[in-house]
C-alpha cells in the first residue's frame, strides 16, 4: 500500500506517539479477527504502522475499513455492526417439535421471530453483525425452550412474560450509550417453557484469530501464546 506525498494542515502533522502507533495495531488486529483483512494485508499495514510519520499517515491505514466500536476494542472482541444496506428487515427461526440454532458469523435481521414449539431454539449473536440501531427479536415458546446468547457491548432491553415457565435475562451493557451501538430489544412469551438471554465473551476462532494477529503484531511475546 502506498500514499502520495501531499502537504498536510500543520495541526496534523504532529510526531505519532507510541500510543497511537498501539491504538492502530490493535485495530487492525481487530479488523483482522472479523475477516476484513487477509494476513498479507494485515503484514503489509503493520510494517506501514511503524513507518508512518505523521497522525495523519497512520490514520490513513484504518480508514478505509468497518468502524470498530470502542468497548469491544478494549475487550479484544471483533466489531458488531454490518452496512445497513446488507441487514435484511426480517427473518425468523422456528423449530416444532424439533431443534433450530442459528449461530457464527451471520447478519441478525431488524426484526427476527423466534418461535419454539415442543423444541428448542438456540440463537448465538456472539459472532454476528447487526444493523446500526435498534433491532427487534420476538419470541414465542410452549412446551420448549429459548436460548440467546449475547457478546459483550450490546445494550439489551427485555419485555417478557412467562405462565408456567420462566423468561430470564442476564444480559446487556446499560453502558453501552453509543448512538450507533446495536441496541437488542427482546419481547415475547413462554408457556410452560423457558427463555433464557446471556451474556457470553466472543467464540474461540473468533479470539483465537484475534491473538494470532496481535502475535503477528509483536504484541504478544511467543512464549505465552503457547
Amino acid at each position: 500500500m502506498t500514499y502520495p506525498d501531499r502537504p498536510y494542515p500543520s495541526h496534523l502533522e504532529r510526531l505519532v506517539a507510541p500510543a497511537d502507533r498501539e491504538r492502530v495495531v490493535q485495530a487492525l488486529c481487530l479488523h483482522f479477527a472479523a475477516d476484513h483483512l487477509t494476513m498479507d494485508s494485515l503484514e503489509g499495514r503493520l510494517a506501514l504502522v511503524y513507518a508512518a510519520p505523521t497522525l495523519t499517515r497512520l490514520e490513513e491505514l484504518v480508514s478505509d475499513l468497518p468502524a470498530l466500536d470502542a468497548s469491544r476494542m478494549s475487550a479484544g472482541a471483533p466489531p458488531m455492526l454490518a452496512p445497513p444496506a446488507s441487514v435484511p428487515e426480517r427473518g425468523v427461526a422456528m423449530a416444532i417439535m424439533g431443534g433450530v440454532s442459528r449461530k457464527g458469523s451471520w447478519l441478525v435481521p431488524r426484526h427476527f421471530k423466534v418461535v419454539a414449539i415442543m423444541g428448542g431454539a438456540e440463537i448465538d449473536l456472539r459472532d454476528a453483525r447487526f444493523s446500526p440501531g435498534v433491532t427487534e427479536i420476538d419470541v414465542a415458546t410452549f412446551w420448549g425452550g429459548i436460548e440467546i446468547t449475547v457478546p459483550p457491548g450490546v445494550r439489551v432491553e427485555s419485555v417478557g412474560s412467562a405462565f408456567m415457565g420462566g423468561f430470564e435475562t442476564s444480559a446487556g451493557d446499560a453502558s453501552a450509550t453509543d448512538p450507533s451501538a446495536p441496541i437488542l430489544r427482546i419481547s415475547g412469551i413462554a408457556i410452560m417453557a423457558g427463555v433464557e438471554v446471556r451474556v457470553r465473551k466472543p467464540s474461540k476462532k473468533i479470539l483465537d484469530r484475534f491473538e494470532r494477529a496481535m502475535l503477528v503484531a509483536g504484541q504478544i511475546p511467543p512464549g505465552e501464546h503457547e
